[in-house]
C-alpha cells in the first residue's frame, strides 16, 4: 500500500496583494510551501510526495524544496481542477493505493489530522475534513435576507481531502468537462460515498494579506526564547590559492589559508549561529585534526548550523556580517554573497545584512596580511 501526499502549489495567490505566487511568501523564515511540504515529509503514514507547480515557478520551487526528497514535480494546468488532475495522472506509473491532496497554502495541517485522514480511507473511499459553523447563515438576493440556512447539516471543506487512488482519478476523467469547486465535489459527482472526519480551526487556508499577517504571528508567537550570537573568525592570504568569501569566489591574486577553503566569513557567521543555540563552535563539530573536512566548502558548516536550530524548531532572525580587510573590496560582491548566504541557510535575503570595512591601514589586515570578519546572528526558538 503507497500513500502520497499532492500538494497543490500551481495558483497565483493574487488577493494576497503581494509581489510573489502566496505558497512562496516568507513564513517565519520558511516559504509557506516547505512548512507545508515538512508537515507531510515528517509523518510516518505519507510515503511519498509530488508537488503541482506553476510553469514559471521553478526556481522559487526548487529554492523553497531545497534537497528535500520528493517525487519530480508536475506542471499544473489552467485551473485548480486541471492541476490536480494533471497531478493524478503522473501518479498513475506508481499505481499508489491512496491520495491526499491538499492545498500548498494550509501550512498548519497538523499530524493528527493527517492521521485521521490516512486512517479513515481504510473504511471509505473518500474522506473529507470538515469543520462545523458557529456563524448563522443566510440567503441574500441584492442586498436583501432571502432565507436562513441550517447550519446543523453544512460544514466548512478542508484539505487534505483524501482518497483512493483509482477512483478519484477516474472521476477526474470522467467530469474533466465540468466545473468542481474541490475535489469531494468531483467525487459527489461521480457517486463517489464520502466520509467527514474532524477538521481543524488551524488548518486555515492562505488567501488574503490579513491571512498572512496572521500565520506569520502565529509562528513568532511561539518562538518567544530569543537568542544572539556572536562570531569571529581570522584567515591569512597565502599564494597560489581561490579566495572565498562569503560563498563566493572572488577574483584576488592571494587566496586565505585553512584547513578547509578558509572562507572567513562563512566561518565567522557559522560561529555566530552555533553560539546563539549554545553548541560550541566549528572546530566542534568539524575538527580541523580530521582530514575529511581538508578543503572543504564552507557552506557545510554553515548549513550544518543552520539545520541544528531547524532541528531546535527555531528560525534564523537576523544575520550581520562585517568583513574587514584593505583588499578585496566587498561591495562588488555583496549582493552575490547576501544571496548565497541567504540560499544556503534556506532564509530570504533581507534577513541577510554584509557590511566591508577596513582598519584605516593598521594592524595586519591593515598591512593586507589577511582578512577578519566577525558576525552576528539573531535566532527564535520556542520556550
Amino acid at each position: 500500500m503507497i500513500t502520497i501526499a499532492l500538494i497543490v502549489a500551481a495558483g497565483r495567490g493574487h488577493r494576497t496583494g503581494l509581489d510573489l505566487p502566496k505558497q512562496y511568501i516568507d513564513l517565519a523564515g520558511k516559504p509557506v510551501l516547505t512548512r507545508t511540504v515538512d508537515a507531510f515529509l515528517n509523518h510516518s503514514k505519507i510515503d511519498q510526495i509530488c508537488v503541482v507547480l506553476h510553469a514559471d515557478d521553478e526556481p522559487l520551487y526548487n529554492a523553497a524544496i531545497a534537497d528535500r526528497n520528493l517525487l519530480p514535480w508536475v506542471i499544473g494546468g489552467d485551473s485548480r481542477q486541471a492541476s490536480v488532475r494533471n497531478g493524478l495522472e503522473a501518479l498513475a506509473s506508481l499505481n499508489p493505493t491512496r491520495v491526499l491532496i491538499h492545498d500548498a497554502a494550509r501550512p498548519f495541517v497538523s499530524a493528527l489530522l493527517i492521521d485521521r485522514c490516512v486512517t479513515a480511507l481504510d473504511t471509505a473511499d473518500a474522506v473529507l475534513p470538515a469543520l462545523p459553523l458557529t456563524d448563522t447563515l443566510k440567503t441574500t438576493e441584492q442586498d436583501h435576507v432571502t432565507g436562513t440556512l441550517d447550519r446543523a447539516h453544512i460544514v466548512a471543506a478542508q484539505t487534505p481531502q483524501s482518497f483512493k487512488y483509482t477512483p478519484i482519478l477516474a472521476a477526474h476523467r470522467a467530469f474533466a468537462h465540468m466545473t468542481a469547486t474541490d475535489d469531494i465535489g468531483l467525487a459527489e459527482l461521480a457517486g463517489i460515498p464520502i466520509l467527514t472526519v474532524e477538521g481543524e480551526p488551524e488548518n486555515f487556508k492562505i488567501t488574503t494579506k490579513e491571512d498572512v499577517a496572521t500565520a506569520r504571528k502565529r509562528l513568532t508567537d511561539q518562538l518567544t526564547d530569543i537568542r544572539t550570537g556572536q562570531g569571529f573568525d581570522v584567515h591569512a592570504f597565502i599564494a597560489d590559492r581561490d579566495l572565498w568569501l562569503g560563498g563566493v569566489k572572488i577574483p584576488h591574486d592571494r587566496g586565505l589559508k585553512g584547513h578547509s577553503d578558509a572562507d572567513v566569513a562563512l566561518h565567522a557567521v557559522t560561529d555566530a549561529l552555533l553560539g546563539a543555540i549554545a553548541a560550541g563552535d566549528i572546530g566542534v563539530h568539524f575538527p580541523p585534526s580530521d582530514e575529511r573536512w581538508r578543503n572543504v566548502e564552507s557552506h557545510i558548516f554553515l548549513s550544518h548550523a543552520g539545520d541544528l536550530i531547524a532541528e531546535k524548531g527555531g528560525m534564523i532572525s537576523h544575520i550581520d556580517l562585517t568583513i574587514i580587510c584593505e583588499e578585496p573590496k566587498i561591495n562588488p560582491h555583496r549582493a552575490a554573497m547576501i544571496s548565497r548566504i541567504a540560499e544556503i541557510l534556506g532564509i530570504f535575503e533581507d534577513r541577510v545584512s554584509i557590511k566591508g570595512t577596513t582598519t584605516e591601514k593598521l594592524g595586519f589586515t591593515g598591512r593586507r596580511e589577511g582578512i577578519a570578519a566577525q558576525a552576528i546572528a539573531t535566532v527564535r526558538l520556542p520556550e
